[in-house]
């Protein structure tokens, strides 16, 4: 566990003082009544002293204050008596009497002598307290980070390293990539046992990069070959290694490849490679030359070590198309290993690894999660079962049963759910006409994912309701008729609002958009256009590592005439699109209106009332009488649910 930051606080300063000043009052400078030697020459002569001790600058004992008001000033009696009658220390400076000894003899007074030892008191009174000071100021620069000593250890590294124990993971708690971990564990067996592979004359790899989309596993990858080998495992991001000081990213390379040389065998782990290895190039601005004599350092360290003494080279990034070239040739990162989202089986196998500790009911069923979660990597499988526990927790469930993953699912892909948006009847309507048509077109299709949900509930910033598709297998290639029908789909919403109310509104904005992308790319990426032929017009971006939010430049080497041809190719595939969508929803009209009707009552149609649905035969709606087949599949989601409870 990290300690917590600590704030500094001017309160801290203040104490520190205090303590000073108390110590110094109580401990170094005890309360001593002060007296004028010929007060002191009085009070001898009365016999109220007693244990005098004659030192070479002052003379101090023990005055005793019973009946001394006829002897002193009215004003010294009263400070004197102040602490209280009885015997008080007091002190007087000594001055040059001769007769001093007599006159203590004669009072019969009982006196010492004392030889000042002037560098006692300098100690206790300076050099203890600056001691006091110098401790609080250390605890201090400690409570805030520990600023000063990192500026005296700024060159060195920042890696962290942990062991075997300290990693906490293994190849048996990754799962979901089985061909990437046949890959490093290769480099596990070198680890455990070298002789195997020098015997014949064979080199382990120098370095092993990492790629992949982000959530994919790289780093816990990376941890689990260093806890499967048991070694030293450094840890280090690339943005660790810059600094505002020049030269200080060089140095921290150099001390990390030293550390990692006495510790061997063991694994150097650089996360997010391209914040440090992005490719070099000829600039007039000299902002970079920090980052690129931190790589230059790099490319040297990698080709300066052997890897027989056991030190292996990990990076992990998913922006490899940004990578100086330099770092992937051979002889540096020979070993490229591409983790991949996982399929079907391998996200029931990774959803098998996160419910380890979860309590499920026994109606859960993680084959059916695994379907319905196509596109996801394994860190949101993580966060969908971490959502579904916290949910059934909330509803203070015993076990985490498969409507706590419905819902939690629902709360990823669409968002949270609005439960207090107000919405007008006229614009609920609108919806459900909108979602209906949508489903009754994907049902409608051959080749067209399954519907397994409909709902009116809004849902996260601008979703007002959503129809749910369940793929019935992984797919990697997909047929131009399969893209018809997956665009038939999505103009499905647009057109059932303009048969049944004759008019259109705007929440078919993200409908449109999606489907003009997609025909856009049958035509310039998929050569699927009679009239342009077998051309590609567009470069087509890398599906593994390129997300949403990363643009991608666009290769536009045609004529304006071309250009007007695509976009004509792409209003013919939308408007055929169109009369397809717009003839199966005639076709299917009573079907549209039960659909929506039963989304008005209950807001969700799941998929048993949607196959019962679909298989009856329809009859057109009564105006002001629910339809029958409203309440059958009604009903029949109940028996769903209660059927689902019993098993």
């Amino acid at each position: 566990m990290e300690p917590r930051q600590q704030q500094f606080s001017l309160w801290y300063v203040l104490l520190a003082v205090s303590a000073m000043l108390l110590l110094q009052s109580v401990l170094f400078s005890p309360h001593v009544q002060t007296l004028p030697y010929s007060d002191f020459k009085v009070l001898l002569k009365a016999g109220k002293l007693k244990d005098i001790t004659v030192g070479e600058a002052a003379i101090t004992g023990t005055v005793n204050t019973d009946g001394i008001e006829n002897l002193l000033p009215r004003q010294q009696v009263e400070e004197m008596q102040r602490q209280g009658k009885g015997d008080h220390p007091f002190s007087t400076l000594r001055v040059n009497d001769p007769n001093l000894v007599e006159e203590l003899e004669a009072a019969r007074v009982r006196f010492v002598g004392q030889a000042d030892n002037k560098w006692i008191g300098t100690l206790l009174s300076w050099i203890v307290p600056a001691m006091l000071l110098f401790a609080v100021w250390s605890f201090l620069i400690k409570r805030v980070g520990g600023a000063a000593s990192g500026m005296m250890e700024i060159g060195k590294s920042k890696a962290k390293v942990y062991m075997q124990k300290e990693t906490g993971v293994t190849l048996a708690d990754v799962a979901g990539i089985d061909e990437a971990k046949e890959e490093l564990a290769e480099i596990v067996n070198f680890l455990k046992d070298p002789q195997r592979y020098r015997r014949l004359g064979g080199k382990i790899p120098k370095g092993v990069l990492l790629l992949g989309a982000p959530g994919t596993g790289k780093t816990l990858l990376a941890k689990a070959v260093a806890g499967e080998a048991g070694v030293p495992f450094f840890s280090m991001s690339g943005s660790d290694f810059v600094e505002m000081f020049v030269g200080v990213g060089a140095a921290r390379v150099r001390d990390l490849f030293n550390q990692a040389e006495t510790k061997a065998p063991c694994i150097i782990f650089i996360d997010e490679l391209d914040a440090l290895g992005k490719t070099r190039a000829l600039s007039a601005v000299s902002g970079n030359e920090e980052r690129e004599q931190t790589l230059n350092q790099l490319l040297v360290e990698m080709d300066g070590f052997d890897t027989n003494k056991g030190v292996i080279i990990m990076a992990a990034t998913n922006r490899p198309e940004i990578l100086d070239p330099a770092l992937l040739r051979p002889g540096r990162f020979d070993r490229h290993v591409v983790l991949d989202r996982p399929d079907l089986k391998g996200r029931e196998q990774i959803i098998k690894v996160h419910v380890r500790n979860v309590v499920l009911a026994p109606t859960v069923d993680l084959t059916n999660l695994a379907a319905r979660t196509p596109g996801f990597a394994g860190a949101d499988l993580a966060n969908l079962v971490n959502e579904a526990a916290l949910l059934a927790a909330r509803k203070g469930k015993d076990a985490v049963d498969m409507a706590d993953f419905d819902e939690a699912l629902d709360r990823i892909v669409g968002g949270l759910e609005k439960k207090n948006r107000v919405m007008n009847p006229q614009e609920k309507e609108t919806i459900a006409y909108h979602e209906a048509g949508h489903a009754i077109v994907a049902e409608s299709r051959p080749h067209a994912d399954r519907v397994s949900k409909v709902s009116i509930i809004p849902r996260g910033v601008a979703a007002l309701g959503y129809t749910q598709q369940t793929p019935t297998e992984d797919r990697y290639l997909l047929k131009q008729s399969e893209l018809l029908d997956r665009l038939d789909v999505l103009l499905g919403g647009r057109m059932a609002e303009q048969i049944v109310f004759g008019d259109v509104s705007t929440g078919a904005q993200n409908d449109l958009q999606r489907a003009t992308d997609m025909a856009r790319q049958m035509i310039t990426q998929f050569g699927m256009s009679e009239q342009l032929g077998l051309v590609t017009y567009e470069d087509v971006p890398n599906p593994l590592f390129n997300g949403p939010g990363l643009m991608h430049r666009e290769r536009k080497e045609y004529s304006e005439s071309t250009a007007q041809i695509i976009d004509a190719e792409v209003r013919k595939i939308l408007g055929d699109a169109g009369q397809r969508v717009k003839q199966t929803l005639l076709a299917n009209r009573h079907k549209l209106d039960v659909l929506a009707k039963l989304l008005l009552e209950r807001e969700v149609v799941d998929r048993p009332a949607l196959e019962l649905l679909l298989s009856e035969k329809v009859t057109p709606l009564t105006p002001g009488r629910p339809h029958p087949a409203t309440h059958d599949a009604s009903d029949a989601r109940k028996g769903s649910h209660e059927n689902e409870g019993k098993q």
